[in-house]
């Protein structure tokens, strides 16, 4: 690394700040909303959901994979392409609508979600270590106490700060479970035959519920995209770096959530230096890539998944507190008993950082929306350690900083709760699953709206290209489309395409 990419960027102005290498072997220390973004889907949806489904299932389901991934891709690049191009969250432009009223339906689903969805993912994790303890050492406790220790665990790690070393230990565990994976599945490929289900469309007696979960947690739920907004603009690198920069020198408006217009969060990159802008383009392509890389790994995963359950457990339902038992079959019986401990300890990785990762997305969402909301919060706002020192913000009951706190402890409490009067790791996974299905729609509606709307069309670099906005608006009526055919199937009880 060159000393100007090794010099310090405290500054504010954009001429001094370090362009970003694009060298192959740099990108990966570059990396961050994307990955977290992919760590965070790893977990329940490909360890539990999946092989549910190909043991299930068989490969009946394969078809709900590529349209997952494809047709929820632009949901989740809207949320990139939005951030670098504004520096700004998303959530941010969620304030400009009539009302607020994006801002009160994010954070009241946020807050359910905090409560179901976070049960569902916790207790995957809870499995795992259920299966463990009382098949090895005997130790007859609880599903919900495992839940409640690892939760508090959660908590306390993000509430400290002290989890780099638990986020490095997890990635090297959960890239155990990628690469074990992929070896068991060459010992025993799916037939070449059965690839076909990837392009045919049905929908079994009795999956509904499984097919909501493959929408809704993969390659995780659409709602990830406002985290991961949040999590770009708090890592302060490109336009979330140059901004502030920009605001100083009336380049671009400072943005007020209460007063001020969606076409205050736009900057024009036309009037921003050559530096500043190539500065700008390089982190924009870093977080797309950042993003597809795990993407492409998340979708391989999860067809590995569902192949794999269908060739080693199928017909089997799945279910049970012993399910991660069932699961590791498919490594026991193809290679032997020695392979489940590696998988024990890859799904345990992966379903905890769900779980972690969510503690800290959510309560960060419902912060960030009453921020937008309320003066209060807006003028006591931010949760970075500078912040959280701050002894107005811990005083002050409403600063953002005690909200995320409040909103953690809340999903928390709810979370345990809600496992402890219904202990079934597949239902809840798959429960929280479809519910994560259900709100995509009106964020991904959101999420393209505002990109369309805020990012001048002049902008060759950030304004979403002919062949995004047309695919983007095809993959929204896509998933509305589905979800209405899922409701029939569903609450109306109208069979459709072969159930």
């Amino acid at each position: 690394m060159s000393d100007r990419e090794s010099k310090a960027d405290d500054g504010l102005n954009p001429e001094d700040f370090a362009l970003p290498s694009l060298r192959p072997r740099d990108l990966l220390a570059h990396f961050g909303p994307g990955l977290i973004l992919m760590m965070t889907g790893i977990g329940t949806s490909h360890v539990v959901t999946a092989p549910t489904a190909g043991g299930r299932f068989a490969h009946a389901l394969l078809w709900c994979l590529p349209v997952a991934y494809i047709f929820k891709y632009y949901g989740f690049e809207m949320a990139f392409r939005f951030t670098n191009a504004t520096g700004k969250s998303l959530l941010e432009a969620y304030a400009t609508a009539r009302w607020k009223w994006p801002l009160w339906y994010v954070m009241i689903t946020t807050l359910i979600q905090c409560a179901i969805g976070q049960a569902g993912r916790l207790i995957a994790a809870a499995a795992v270590l259920y299966y463990l303890f009382s098949e090895y050492l005997g130790l007859a406790v609880p599903l919900e106490v495992y839940a409640a220790l690892l939760g508090v665990l959660s908590v306390g790690i993000i509430l400290r700060g002290s989890y780099k070393a638990i986020e490095n230990t997890t990635k090297a565990l959960a890239g155990v479970l990628v690469l074990s994976s992929v070896a068991v599945y060459i010992v025993q490929p799916a037939p070449l035959a059965e690839m076909g289900h990837f392009f045919l469309f049905e929908i079994p007696d009795g999956s509904w519920l499984v097919i909501a979960g493959f929408l809704g947690l993969l390659p995780t739920g659409i709602d990830v995209s406002l985290q991961a907004s949040e999590w770009g603009k708090a890592k302060r690198a490109g336009m979330s770096k140059v901004r502030p920069h920009l605001e100083a020198t009336g380049v671009a408006p400072r943005f007020d959530p209460f007063t001020s217009p969606a076409s205050d969060l736009a900057v024009d990159t036309a009037r921003l230096s050559p530096h500043a802008r190539e500065y700008c383009r390089r982190w924009f392509r870093i977080g797309l890539w950042d993003f597809r890389t795990g993407h492409v790994v998340s979708f391989a995963l999860a067809a590995i998944f569902v192949l794999l359950a269908a060739v080693w457990l199928h017909p089997s339902p799945i279910e049970g507190r012993a399910v991660m038992g069932e699961i590791a079959g498919i490594f026991t019986l193809s290679v032997g008993p020695w392979m489940m401990m590696i998988f024990i300890l890859g799904a345990l990785a992966a379903t905890y950082s769900t779980a972690f990762n969510y503690f800290d997305g959510w309560p960060r969402i419902v912060g960030a929306c009453c921020r937008n909301l309320f003066r209060t919060t807006a003028r006591l706002r931010g949760i970075s350690p500078e912040d959280r020192a701050d002894p107005e913000r811990r005083r002050t009951w409403n600063s953002e900083y005690n909200i995320y706190r409040m909103t953690m402890f809340y999903s928390l409490i709810a979370s345990v709760l809600y496992i402890t009067f219904d202990p079934r790791p597949v239902f809840l996974v798959l429960v929280a699953s479809a519910l994560a299905f259900f709100v995509a729609p009106v964020i991904y509606f959101f999420n393209l709206y505002f990109c369309l709307k805020v990012i001048p069309k002049e902008d060759e670099l950030f304004y979403p290209s002919w062949f995004a906005r047309c695919f983007g608006g095809l993959s929204l009526l896509i998933f509305m489309g589905l979800c209405g055919i899922l409701i029939f199937a569903r609450v109306f009880r109208i069979p459709l395409f072969g159930a």
